[in-house]
């Protein structure tokens, strides 16, 4: 009994819980198909939604379709209404060229015909000239009969009667005529040399023989200096160059004639003085790498006047050579900047005067290119400067302009001597060059001396800072003839013994003073 009892609970108790988890079950299926229903809903939506946009997008993609083939009616009525402008406008030129063509062949029958007429004038004027040469001839041979005399003898007797009795006429005639030719040459070659100068503006900037390095403090001097005077002896003996430590406040000078060998010393001695630690391993190193970077520099320089000049073709060991010049003086004046100066007006006078500008450009640029290595090589920077362009396969009417602008090998070219001239333009010019007080007197000493040593000079004076001298001479031993003479012989005597920037005039007067009394 009390095991059905037990059985009959248990029964019970599993259909209890049976119906509670049915029930269960049942709301949880309930709340799983609400959720599923709201989802479908929320699908249901976002999928009108995009339908709505993709209406949207098809009506602005119409739209801008639409709009697309607006332009492209715009752009293509534009393109054909620009087409009927231009085929009107080749009409027009077709036309004005079949006008010009008429009138030019029209001017073509008229020279023909001129050519023709000109034909015929010459044949008769070549007759004529026939019969005058008969005629002449038979006068020759009635006064040779006449007057016994060969036509040689006859025009030297006439010469020397002439010049007898007319001697200061013809003096007078003679320097009439060179006044007058040099007046109208000097004219028309200013008029060249103005418009050249005139096109050219260029700086020349004077270099000193001393640079000045500055120091962060009077005590890096010392250090410099370093013990019993290690450091600077050492530095002096790399560079080249002579260090000047005084009491000017917070700098050290650098002294030497060679521009190269201060500026390695003042690089070199800036780093040193940037990094701190001067002694004499640190010297020889930063030295070494200075004088790479001052190679390179070199190179630098060269390209970059080589384009400032507009050259191409050059070889680049040649150009490395043109920027050693950067580094280089004549009478204080910077050499590559006075070449490219003289490149600049030989082009300009070239193109004036009908020269080949080219030529007389190039020639100009490497005039002086010889002065780079002169320290090195023996002989005149022009001959060196001839063997380097032929070294480097420079054209040959270049190579002469080099060789030739200081008449060390004749001038054979217009060329040469543009190039000639230009070098003085630029040399003489105020401003360019300057000279040491000693240099400056030497150098008129040397003009009077030349002066007084012909016969017959009385007086020499140097005037104009040595562009011109004036030499009197005595009336009774040099007569106008010989005064004319005397002038270029001065002049001969100076372009071959002295070296002068410029041009140097010479002057020569004669004073002849007559005088008596009245008793």
């Amino acid at each position: 009994m009390d095991i059905l009892s037990i059985i009959i609970g248990f029964a019970v108790g599993a259909a209890i819980v049976f119906g509670y988890f049915q029930i269960g079950a049942k709301q949880r299926l309930q709340r799983i198909e609400a959720q599923s229903e709201k989802k479908i809903q929320a699908a249901k939506k976002r999928i009108a939604d995009i339908k709505h946009e993709v209406d949207e997008a098809e009506t602005k993609l119409k739209e801008k379709e639409l709009e697309a083939k607006n332009k492209a009616l715009d752009i293509i009525e534009e393109a054909k209404k620009e087409e009927r402008e231009m085929r009107q406008k080749i009409e027009k030129k077709e036309a004005n060229l079949h006008t010009k063509e008429e009138a030019l062949e029209k001017k073509n029958q008229e020279l023909d015909k001129t050519k023709d007429d000109y034909i015929r004038m010459m044949e008769t004027v070549k007759v004529q000239e026939e019969k005058l040469d008969a005629v002449y001839k038979e006068q020759e041979e009635a006064l040779t009969k006449i007057t016994k005399l060969s036509k040689e003898d006859a025009k030297k007797m006439l010469l020397e009667n002439v010049e007898r009795e007319y001697k200061d006429d013809l003096v007078a005639k003679y320097k009439s005529m060179e006044e007058a030719i040099k007046e109208d040459a000097d004219k028309q070659a200013k008029e060249v040399i103005v418009r050249a100068i005139q096109r050219l503006s260029a700086e020349v900037t004077s270099e000193s023989t001393q640079t000045v390095v500055e120091l962060p403090s009077d005590e890096i001097k010392g250090r410099i200096i370093g013990r019993e005077g290690r450091n600077i002896n050492a530095f002096e003996h790399l560079t080249g160059v002579d260090v000047i430590v005084d009491e000017t406040p917070n700098a050290v000078l650098i002294s030497g004639f060679d521009l190269v060998r201060r500026f390695v010393a003042k690089r070199s001695l800036q780093k040193l003085v940037e990094d701190g630690r001067i002694q004499p391993a640190s010297i020889e190193k930063v030295v070494e790498q200075t004088k790479k970077e001052v190679s390179e520099m070199m190179k630098e320089y060269g390209e970059r006047a080589v384009y400032e000049m507009g050259v191409t073709g050059l070889h680049p060991d040649l150009i490395k050579i043109v920027g050693r010049l950067r580094f280089r003086t004549s009478f204080g004046q910077n050499v590559l900047k006075h070449s490219l100066e003289v490149g600049h007006i030989a082009e300009m006078i070239a193109s004036q005067v009908g020269a080949d500008p080219k030529v007389a450009k190039l020639g100009g640029f490497l005039h002086d290119i010889g002065k780079a290595v002169d320290h090195e090589i023996e002989g005149s920077h022009a001959l060196i400067g001839r063997d380097i362009c032929k070294k480097f396969n420079v054209d040959e009417a270049v190579t002469h302009c080099v060789e030739a602008h200081h008449d060390e090998v004749p001038m054979n070219s217009i060329e040469a001597m543009i190039v000639q001239a230009a070098d003085a333009i630029s040399a003489s010019r105020p401003g360019a060059r300057r000279e040491t007080v000693a240099t400056y007197i030497k150098r008129l000493q040397d003009l009077e001396a030349v002066g007084t040593s012909f016969d017959g000079v009385d007086k020499v004076f140097a005037i104009q800072a040595g562009r011109e001298i004036r030499v009197f001479v005595k009336p009774d031993v040099i007569d106008d003839m010989k005064a004319v003479q005397l002038s270029h012989d001065i002049a001969r005597k100076i372009e071959k013994e002295l070296s002068y920037p410029g041009t140097v005039k010479v002057n020569v007067i004669r004073e002849a003073r007559f005088a008596d009394v009245a008793r």
